[in-house]
């Protein structure tokens, strides 16, 4: 009998949709392949889901997502509506009620053409990037006075316990681990990325770093202030393995990391909580100006469709995935990633296609 997985669907806004629905295609292919199944349920949380009904996701539907095995994203935010309104309530609602504390986001150059920085090679980027998920200044801890007057004063909280920086911190080591090094490398290297030296606060953040990676003699470290370590990025991005960082310095220096790889359309992502139910999503945006269009690329989300199937248990089935992706690129079927350059729909059938046909060449 094949394993069954509870797969929630919540395609969202914009794009949303046909990114979504391309990567459900190739989890067709790959399920008939790998030889199990998926229940897949559709949720309609979004902008016309709230314009309807002034609902933006209920307890009913956190509750639901909780007997998942996992949920596919596909991007939310509409114009019509008030900025960080349905935010707010979908991702960070998922994020901070499921306990979603791991963003886990790999930067992959998987060709030298896609990648902006003169001479660097598939070689020289790879790097997974761990942002803590829940806390930091997404923790919804803000307020305003005098609001609307010359006098307005605003506040937002950057908040970090010890149990949510360690949890992080240690899930990074594990992965290091699990990685391990690099090649022309002894060890796998964790790099912890904060600003202790300004925000004092962060000063949990290194005492953390260095307490937990006592525990881990065969992993080494690094560090850098975010502002060196975004400088880096561009100068030498091969210095980076595994790198753990705060909230929001995470949600800043992995964007920086995409336009490496080849921008928002290729850069996936992973709201994680180890073996429980995650949600898993391309970083990019609903993008309104490309809805309906059939010019967005749907590699994120299908990337990060592989991330899920790790985390379910289909290693293999991921691992066929990325190098199926990594293929179409390298021998140039992909050509681009700029939108236009293949249609949405075209780049869904061809991975789909394409991992068939690699399943049946391997069979021969």
């Amino acid at each position: 009998m094949s394993k069954v997985y509870d797969i929630g669907v919540l395609p969202g806004d914009g794009i949303g949709e046909e990114v979504v629905r391309e990567a459900l295609k190739v989890l067709d292919a790959i399920q008939s392949v790998h030889g199990f199944q998926t229940r897949r349920e559709l949720m309609p949380y979004g902008a016309e889901h709230f314009l309807k009904t002034g609902e933006t996701m209920p307890e009913a539907a956190f509750d639901r997502i909780r007997q998942l095995h996992a949920v596919l994203f596909g991007a939310i935010g509409d114009p019509r509506i008030e900025v960080g309104k349905l935010e707010f309530a979908i991702i960070a609602g998922m994020r901070h009620k499921l306990d979603l504390y791991v963003n886990l986001r790999p930067v992959k150059l998987y060709h030298e053409s896609l990648c902006p920085l003169k001479g660097k090679q598939p070689k020289d980027i790879d790097i997974l990037f761990l942002r803590e998920n829940t806390e930091d200044a997404y923790a919804g801890v803000y307020g305003h006075t005098k609001k609307g007057t010359e006098h307005e004063i605003a506040l937002q909280e950057m908040i970090y316990t010890r149990r949510g920086t360690e949890r992080i911190i240690r899930h990074a080591f594990e992965l290091a681990v699990k990685r391990g090094p690099k090649p022309g490398k002894d060890k796998p290297q964790v790099t912890l990325i904060d600003k202790a030296n300004a925000v004092r606060a962060q000063d949990l953040w290194t005492r953390t770093f260095a307490e937990v990676a006592k525990q881990y003699p065969s992993v080494a470290t690094d560090h850098a202030y975010i502002d060196a370590a975004c400088m880096w990025m561009v100068k030498n991005p091969e210095w980076f393995d595994v790198c753990v960082t705060t909230n929001l310095f995470g949600d800043i220096i992995t964007d920086l990391g995409a336009m490496l790889i080849g921008g928002m359309g290729i850069a996936s992502s992973g709201n994680i909580h180890p073996g429980k139910v995650s949600m898993f999503e391309g970083i990019h945006g609903s993008a309104p100006k490309y809805k309906g269009t059939d010019k967005a690329s749907p590699l994120a989300t299908i990337l990060a469709m592989g991330l899920m199937l790790d985390h379910i248990g289909q290693a293999e089935a991921a691992k066929a995935l990325e190098a199926t992706v990594e293929d179409l690129i390298r021998t140039g079927r992909i050509r681009s990633l700029r939108a236009g350059e293949h249609r949405c729909s075209e780049l869904g059938s061809m991975v789909a296609e394409e991992f068939l046909t690699r399943a049946r060449a391997q069979r021969r």
